[in-house]
């Protein structure tokens, strides 16, 4: 099956899913994006272990699970913020765990569980505070998560389909061969038309916060899938995996997620 017609359905299920879990319920959301999370970490750890570091994978999922929740309980006043810091706990734990795992690279195997918590495990953890607290279920409650993955989604279909019809300026060849200025001018066009169309049924925001909120999108979410295809380079690997037919695995979809994420999620408490 062509390429484009297998990243199309894919995409189409998985827009159908993200948006049904965020306006169903938020705790379905939350789940889901725990599964994600995880399976963000297991791709992670995967591609680093084909460049000999060896983490603590099965610790690791149950310390990830842990900091999802109780970042999302937090973010629903369930817990107290309190209860966050011990998180403080998990270096002593990984390193005490070294001493007796007897792997090579004990030091650089921390490091990169470390990194799989802070890269992929907490910013999924934080779109569970993009819902509007206090408001009904609907739109106003969950606009502004729809509005961040509506805007990134088409930043980024416009990108690709711009860069596959006019791209011809290299951004940073070296770790993306194909990711184009065209592209990215495309993209941005494309996204911030979305903010300026969705600003008019989102109301939790102006037109001009809706348009700041697409170049965050836009800025940190280009720089999240550079960094992914940057990882991709290091280790050798050409998709993150196999999960997500036309899209490669869980990190090559969230991968502008990731960074553009927790950006967002700090603009939001300044504009709430």
């Amino acid at each position: 099956m062509n390429n484009f017609i297998k990243r199309t359905i894919t995409g189409t299920i998985f827009v159908i899913v993200i948006v049904g879990a965020v306006l169903w319920n938020p705790w379905i959301f939350a789940v889901l994006f725990l599964l994600v999370s995880l399976g963000g970490l297991l791709e992670f750890f995967r591609m680093t272990r084909t460049a000999g570091l060896e983490v603590a994978r099965s610790v690791m999922l149950v310390i990830g699970a842990t900091v999802y929740g109780m970042i999302t309980l937090v973010l629903n006043n369930l817990l107290e913020p309190a209860y966050l810091l011990f998180a403080l706990l998990i270096l002593p734990l990984l390193l005490a765990l070294e001493l007796f795992r007897k792997k090579g690279n004990p030091f650089l195997n921390v490091a990169t569980a470390l990194i799989g918590l802070i890269w992929i495990v907490i910013p999924l953890a934080l779109l569970n505070g993009f819902f509007l607290k206090g408001a009904e279920p609907g739109w106003m409650h969950s606009g502004s998560l729809l509005g961040f993955f509506l805007i990134l989604w088409i930043y980024d279909s416009g990108a690709y389909i711009f860069g596959s019809l006019m791209g011809k300026h290299r951004m940073l060849e070296r770790i993306s061969p194909k990711k184009s200025w065209e592209g990215f001018i495309g993209g941005t066009l494309t996204g911030s038309l979305t903010a300026f169309l969705i600003s008019a049924s989102f109301r939790e925001f102006s037109l001009l916060q809706w348009l700041l909120i697409a170049t965050i999108i836009i800025i940190f979410g280009t720089i999240g899938d550079l960094v992914e295809s940057m990882l991709k380079r290091s280790t050798g690997v050409k998709d993150s995996g196999t999960l997500l037919p036309g899209h490669g695995g869980i990190l090559d979809r969230f991968d502008a997620v990731l960074l553009a994420a927790p950006a967002v999620f700090l603009l939001l408490q300044f504009l709430r």
